[in-house]
């Protein structure tokens, strides 16, 4: 891996750590923080390359629409749903409801 991957990676681990309980961002919206608006996908790997690290909230991270994409990344059935639920995010049909209400937006907020 090649450092400034490593860097970005650790940028994007940095941000997902201040996303608030209850709450949830996009890739893009990481991904647009970090003034690398077209990189959603890389924060997605990012998020993938977190796993076991438990300082990590990926769970709190989902799509565009609000949808669990990368849920098949964490052990068991439905973990991510579960973690994001038992901190009070309503998940149905692996899509967080009321998706704005509860959208933390990183631009806006940091």
């Amino acid at each position: 891996m090649k450092p400034d991957k490593q860097d970005f990676f650790k940028q994007v681990h940095q941000v997902a750590k201040l996303i608030p309980k209850g709450r949830v961002t996009s890739y893009g919206a990481i991904a647009n923080y970090l003034g690398a608006k077209s990189s959603a996908r890389v924060v997605g790997w990012a998020m993938n390359a977190a796993h076991g690290d438990l300082s990590i909230p990926a769970h709190r991270v989902v799509n565009r629409l609000g949808m669990l994409s990368g849920k098949h990344h964490f052990e068991g059935i439905n973990l991510m749903q579960q973690l994001l639920e038992s901190e009070g995010v309503a998940i149905k049909d692996n899509q967080v409801q009321d998706f704005k209400a509860v959208f933390w937006n990183p631009s806006e907020e940091l």
